[in-house]
């Protein structure tokens, strides 16, 4: 960002202000990286307790018309044509040289259409991807109109069933058209700390009213981006630009699982996405080069993002994407890119941190156990 480029600001920002967030620019808005409270105390509230987050500044879009399921399995390697009304599924869309243009949720909500979470920083080229390559039959609505909230951590369920006792039979990856405080909105049970919890897409015109009436809740804290980051880590879920990007295939990025059976070369509907003639080559012949793998120091010097990574005799193998200190894993944790010969667990690995090699163990991700709920 310039000084010249004025930031986006999201429907909860006055709120944020007055909250005494700190603001920094991210993905082109304004946005709260920490509170009061501090990113550690933030970070272990969410685990203990329920965290809520403002994330409006992703992407929200409705997809409708005929065969939609079918024009977007085109362009993202998984079952769409047989997702359950009512549910949601993480996907990847894909370029034509196999790379990854952005990781995203994709919900079934029947008649309704497809409904659609994108990142912030890729939501303008995605929505440019998703127009240039389906049909003029199938119409894009981009959700403007509406902020987008998550409340996560092991209280989350039982705040938020305070306000709609629905939403307490939800299981993992559910999505449903909820009333909240007599407020129609779209609520689906997950979110991306590794926490049970919830993602809220509420009317801008009623989202500051409603946040309140959960941080009026003695187990609610607002959270920042500094602890959504650390939680997403430890949780072993990858931030799209750091982690995977156009450079890097499903299967580099340890995303196998993303591509649907359904799509795979001995699946119902092989491949006719963007780029399965690499990817399912990869899946076929695990001819890929380097592979993403979590890392966790055996001291507790944080490796950050860009360290360099060799091996025992001092050859390069690879480099950090992601790394901190976790506070619930009480650990240096990082993810990043290694050789393949070199991503079997317990394989030890040399960061090079303001010219020190610092010994971390090639280790199973998540850092810490996921407590999704699946019922």
């Amino acid at each position: 960002m310039t000084e010249q480029t004025a930031l986006l600001t999201t429907p909860l920002n006055d709120l944020h202000i007055e909250l005494g967030a700190r603001m920094v620019p991210f993905a082109g808005y304004s946005m709260p990286v920490q509170y009061p409270l501090g990113v550690k105390q933030e970070h272990l509230h969410t685990r203990t307790a329920a965290g809520l987050f403002d994330v409006s500044h992703m992407g929200q879009l409705w997809l409708k018309g005929d065969n939609v399921a079918a024009e977007l399995e085109k362009l993202l390697p998984i079952d769409v044509i047989d997702l359950p009304v009512g549910k949601q599924r993480y996907a990847l869309l894909t370029s034509p040289e196999g790379g990854i243009l952005d990781d995203l949720m994709v919900t079934n909500y029947g008649d309704a259409g497809y409904y659609m979470v994108v990142n912030a920083a890729c939501k303008t080229q995605d929505i440019a991807h998703l127009r240039a390559h389906l049909p003029s039959s199938i119409q894009l609505e981009v959700l403007d109109d509406h902020a987008l909230v998550a409340l996560q951590g092991p209280k989350a369920a039982d705040v938020l069933s305070r306000l709609s006792p629905d939403v307490a039979t939800m299981v993992f990856m559910d999505n449903q058209k909820v009333k909240l405080d007599g407020v129609d909105c779209y609520v689906s049970r997950s979110g991306y700390t590794g926490e049970d919890g919830y993602e809220i897409s509420i009317p801008n015109s009623d989202a500051v009213r409603l946040c309140r009436l959960l941080l009026n809740e003695s187990e609610v804290e607002f959270i920042g981006l500094g602890a959504r980051d650390s939680l997403r880590l430890e949780a072993g879920l990858c931030l799209y630009g750091h982690d995977m990007d156009t450079t890097t295939t499903p299967l580099e990025a340890s995303l196998i699982w993303a591509i649907s059976k359904a799509r795979r070369a001995d699946g119902e509907r092989p491949g006719g996405f963007l780029g399965s003639a690499v990817i399912l080559d990869q899946i076929v012949n695990k001819n890929w080069t380097r592979k993403r793998v979590g890392l966790k120091g055996q001291g507790r010097a944080p490796v950050r993002e860009g360290a360099e990574l060799f091996n025992a005799e001092g050859q390069s193998i690879g480099v950090v994407t992601s790394g901190t200190f976790g506070p619930s894993a009480e650990a240096a944790v990082a993810m990043g890119y290694v050789l393949t010969p070199y991503s079997a667990l317990e394989t030890e690995v040399f960061a090079d941190v303001r010219g020190k090699k610092l010994p971390m163990t090639v280790s199973a991700m998540p850092f810490v156990p996921q407590r999704y709920y699946r019922g």
